[in-house]
């Protein structure tokens, strides 16, 4: 055991230097009287050095952070890690168990930061992360999905006024970076409001797994751990393109209702005039074309055939003219290929 270095105390637990733990925190007693905690990880470096939060599941069915986060802790780059990492898969224990986006009080927890103690089940489970785990950390990764019955490109989002997380996107080294703008009582809000420079990584879908957006957020994370100096350059390879950026998007929705063919996917540049799809009504007597105005970067679509008018099907991303988003995207797709790292744990 480390003598400089203090144990790190969270709940009635104390976790020496190079140990590492999970700590189960009391939220709330469901109505059956069965308990519901906050369970985090933590690893606790021997030498000192920032600490860092990576959470999934603040929406309930976003599942595919759980997975990323139980590859980073199995990660041996996190032998003789400096600082501390405080690992959180799931964030919204009530959602992921009924696969849903909310809270059983129907609030999202993205948008009842920064809680209270004495609020509803949403705000107190918001004021104990935040305090407990948000409050105490140098920097943080929130990871997300699209909804359900929707697709994302990978990408990061950061707060547009703050240099940090710029910087700390551009080592992530997703696809894209986009600049958008915080939402009244999310998480990336509290977060800068308390100096905490925070990511929030958008990726595939809700309820689903996919390999690509796994492992640009496992390798994600590394890249900023090492950009932190918690951990070595071993095995954590720089990306080899710099990351597309957009400061700003827009939804293409359906210009009528019916069954929805489409030609495009998350990924593609689309020029001005492209036919994306085309919707037709259920005897095959009308047909709509689902046409672009304007050229970007599709980075979010939604899944399903069955649209009603006015609903949301192509997320459109304005990047500049000259950016190689196909390059960009095939180039950082055959290094994750490439990575040794990943070998034993392609999803089926």
């Amino acid at each position: 055991m480390s003598r400089d270095r203090p144990a790190f105390a969270l709940g009635a637990r104390r976790i020496a230097p190079g140990a590492r733990a999970t700590i189960d925190l009391p939220v709330s007693v469901l109505s059956d009287h069965t308990p519901v905690s906050l369970s985090v990880h933590v690893v606790h470096g021997r030498r000192p050095g920032p600490t860092m939060f990576v959470s999934a599941a603040v929406h309930g069915d976003e599942v595919i952070g759980v997975e990323i986060v139980r590859r980073l802790l199995r990660a041996p780059n996190l032998d003789g890690m400096r600082g501390t990492l405080l690992a959180i898969p799931i964030v919204n224990s009530f959602g992921f168990l009924s696969h849903s986006r909310y809270l059983p009080d129907r609030r999202d927890l993205n948008r009842s930061f920064p809680g209270s103690p004495q609020g509803s089940l949403a705000a107190r489970l918001a004021h104990l992360f935040l305090n407990e785990i948000v409050a105490r950390s140098n920097v943080g990764i929130d990871l997300h999905s699209a909804a359900i019955h929707r697709a994302n490109l990978p990408q990061i989002r950061v707060t547009p006024d703050r240099p940090g997380p710029m910087a700390l996107a551009e080592v992530f080294g997703a696809p894209l970076i986009v600049t958008s703008k915080i939402r009244d009582g999310s998480l990336r809000q509290a977060a800068g409001e308390r100096d905490v420079d925070m990511l929030l990584y958008e990726a595939g879908e809700g309820l689903r797994f996919d390999e690509y957006a796994v492992r640009t957020g496992v390798s994600g994370i590394l890249r900023v751990m090492r950009h932190l100096d918690m951990i070595s350059a071993k095995g954590v390879a720089r990306p080899k393109r710099i990351p597309i950026r957009s400061t700003s998007s827009f939804w293409l929705r359906a210009p009528a209702g019916g069954l929805l063919r489409t030609f495009k996917t998350i990924g593609e540049e689309v020029d001005d005039g492209a036919l994306l799809g085309v919707i037709s009504d259920p005897f095959g007597e009308t047909e709509t074309e689902v046409v672009l105005e304007g050229r970007g970067l599709l980075i979010g679509r939604t899944n399903l055939p069955i649209v009603n008018e006015g609903d949301a099907l192509f997320h459109v991303a304005n990047v500049r003219h000259g950016d190689d988003a196909a390059a960009t995207i095939d180039s950082l797709a055959s290094q994750l290929e490439q990575d040794p790292m990943f070998d034993e744990d392609e999803i089926i």
